[in-house]
């Protein structure tokens, strides 16, 4: 296909993977007449995987990512899902790296069509096909429409909007915060065929909103406004309405093959210790239940494939003894593969009794050893606990090295 071409559907299920040299994030918008989502729930990603009629399949990293349209289950104010990409590496642009795009049957697997978007440069999202109703029937068009400013771009034409952080006020010595820049018209001009966008609405990330963490040296912040998003050192007072947070939690670990490698085998596991740093007991995929049942394991998952939390741990803080006062989460590779292998690791801790996230840290950036200390938990003396996001890579293939590092990291 080449930009601006379209084809008629033969089928009511369809596929539509993109490819790259690198990995790519894919993703899919459903949009109603007016171009636009209904809600951030029409924005389907891989920690959105599903939709009415629109699924997200992760590859693994050995086979690109997807996204699958039931056309016959698409709500009838739904007129198209485009489909788009990005370099899953941060400012990555495609120059160099054009994607392809393979249509194909659902069901039956055959390839329908291809489109590779031609002459890319500062493009680092483009919306690469559409399929979308037209007199009755389904057709998908070859779009190949690039933006500079990443997913976002793409994000806010289509209207995902996210509340937009507060700027978090600079210390004397440091200037102040600038003023967050409107989102870049697109790269290129869309092809005919394209409805023109609208006026955008505010910047998107991702859906749900999620407050801002405090910058190094601000201060903890607690739960009060919601779910909190960490950066590596950031601390967060597990504290609502100024009430320690004695329930049970759990906390969420998962990772992916980094493109175009094998299944990943690492094992999560938590680490408690005393008040003078000693190691009171580890739970680990060879022992899923510590402290009387106050620490649970979800068990071993061999190859990190799939989207969600590869593996589970859950903590009931009212039940720790005062002996336990801290508690090191971590990952290790036993099997030997770095952390360089590994894509989209993270953790996330979750409110056990409802299943709301409270905080979520994503691993940015990655160094080839067999360890990762994630995060840690740490009793205050008013009872309270804090969360600190680590990110702090060690040589170590089993929870027993992770002993002492977790250990210093307290």
């Amino acid at each position: 296909m080449t930009p601006g071409s379209n084809i008629p559907l033969p089928a009511a299920r369809v596929t539509v993977d993109v490819a790259a040299p690198v990995r790519l994030d894919v993703s899919g918008l459903l949009l109603t007449a007016d171009g636009k989502v209904r809600s951030d729930d029409d924005f389907i990603f891989y920690n959105q995987p599903a939709g009415p009629g629109v699924t997200y399949a992760s590859g693994g990293g050995a086979a690109p990512d997807a996204i699958t349209v039931d056309t016959a289950a698409v709500p009838p104010d739904i007129e198209k899902i485009v489909v788009t990409a990005s370099p899953d590496a941060a400012g990555q642009t495609f120059q160099g790296i054009e994607p392809t795009a393979t249509l194909r049957d659902a069901d039956g697997g055959a390839v329908l069509a291809t489109f590779t978007p031609p002459q890319l440069g500062a493009e680092t999202a483009l919306v690469v096909v559409e399929i979308y109703r037209r007199g009755g029937s389904w057709k998908a068009r070859a779009v190949g429409q690039g933006y500079a400013n990443g997913l976002a771009g793409i994000a806010t034409d289509f209207g995902v909007t996210v509340e937009e952080p507060a700027a978090t006020p600079a210390a004397p010595s440091q200037p102040a915060a600038a003023p967050v820049a409107p989102p870049q018209q697109p790269v290129a001009p869309p092809p005919p065929a394209m409805q023109p966008p609208v006026t955008p609405p505010a910047p998107p990330v991702s859906a749900p909103p999620v407050p801002p963490a405090p910058a190094p040296g601000a201060g903890k912040i607690n739960l009060d406004k919601g779910r909190v998003s960490l950066q590596k050192n950031q601390t967060v007072s597990l504290t609502k309405g100024g009430r320690p947070l004695l329930s049970q939690v759990k906390m969420g670990l998962g990772w992916e093959p980094a493109f175009h490698s094998r299944d990943i085998d690492l094992d999560a596991s938590v680490i408690a210790y005393g008040p003078q740093r000693n190691h009171i007991d580890s739970c680990y995929f060879g022992k899923l239940t510590i402290l009387n049942g106050a620490i649970r394991h979800s068990g071993d998952n061999l190859t990190g494939e799939g989207a969600g939390d590869d593996e589970v741990i859950t903590v009931d803080l009212g039940r720790l003894s005062q002996e336990v006062t801290g508690l090191v989460f971590t990952v290790n590779s036993f099997s030997g593969q770095k952390f360089t292998e590994v894509a989209k690791a993270y953790c996330r801790l979750l409110d056990a009794t409802t299943g709301e996230e409270l905080v979520r840290f994503d691993l940015t950036h990655a160094e080839p050893q067999t360890g990762v200390m994630m995060a840690k938990l740490v009793r205050q003396f008013s009872g309270e606990w804090d969360m600190t996001a680590l990110g702090d890579f060690v040589k170590a293939r089993t929870v027993r090295n992770m002993v002492e590092p977790g250990s210093r990291a307290l």
